[in-house]
């Protein structure tokens, strides 16, 4: 997530830790921004995956009989992960206006790609989750605003066990093993559960470090907000495995 990942992540040797009203607005606008952001990709996933003329361009049944992605469904899936690496290459110096339209594109098209939890659980099991998933992050997030203990080591470790997740999810994409993917969802919760209080400690060190910039805040809120978009994401995907009920 280019510079919020790398150029505003250091915090500050000391920080006022007391909170203030510049730190109350700068984290309003990002709880804002991801409310909104899970408001629209919610519409679009219920778009996408009940609506059968647009459902059928991006999913259709597999020779087994699973739901699967037709060719504009895989460009839709994996659409956010080029998105993401080329803004490491692409935005070196990144504006509030840049990082929006990042944002949102993420957003539009993480949000279309998640219309096949419809198709795969039944609505119940998906609202249900969504509120378990909301209530953790609220609780996770409020952990990492108020803890007094430094995360930065924990945050390289969790960055780390999200590489070894998604090169177990390729495997498993061949091996196609659910023991392994019961394994993979449970780590998948327990690491992006810590990414969340992570993330959200790294925002406030971030306020901080800026020193009142509003330029550099406009940056910050809205990487701040793709990052806490996609640990909620995240979470609830793998929280799915346990709690979805399934339809196929």
């Amino acid at each position: 997530m280019s510079d919020f990942r790398n150029g505003y992540t250091t915090a500050p040797a000391t920080a006022d830790m007391s909170v203030d009203a510049g730190l109350r607005s700068f984290m309003l606008g990002v709880y804002n921004k991801l409310a909104l952001g899970l408001v629209v990709a919610g519409a679009l996933a219920f778009l996408t995956g009940t609506y059968e003329p647009v459902q059928q361009l991006l999913f259709a049944p597999t020779a087994d009989g699973r739901i699967g992605l037709t060719m504009l469904g895989m460009i839709v899936q994996f659409s956010p992960l080029v998105m993401l690496f080329g803004s490491m290459f692409f935005m070196k110096n990144p504006t509030a206006g840049g990082v929006n339209l990042l944002y949102w594109a993420v957003v539009a098209t993480i949000g279309a790609g998640m219309g096949i939890v419809f198709l795969r659980y039944t609505g119940e099991s998906v609202a249900s989750t969504f509120f378990v998933t909301a209530a953790a992050f609220g609780g996770l997030s409020l952990f990492g605003y108020t803890t007094k203990k430094d995360m930065t080591a924990m945050g390289s470790f969790l960055i780390m066990g999200v590489i070894g997740l998604v090169i177990a999810s390729v495997v498993n994409m061949f091996m196609q093993s659910g023991t392994l993917h019961l394994i993979i969802s449970g780590l998948g919760v327990l690491i992006f559960s810590g990414l969340i209080a992570f993330d959200t400690q790294r925002l406030k060190m971030t306020y901080y470090s800026l020193g009142g910039d509003k330029a550099a805040m406009g940056v910050a809120t809205g990487f701040g907000a793709l990052s806490l978009f996609i640990n909620f994401v995240n979470l609830f995907q793998f929280l799915l495995a346990f709690m979805g009920g399934n339809r196929e």
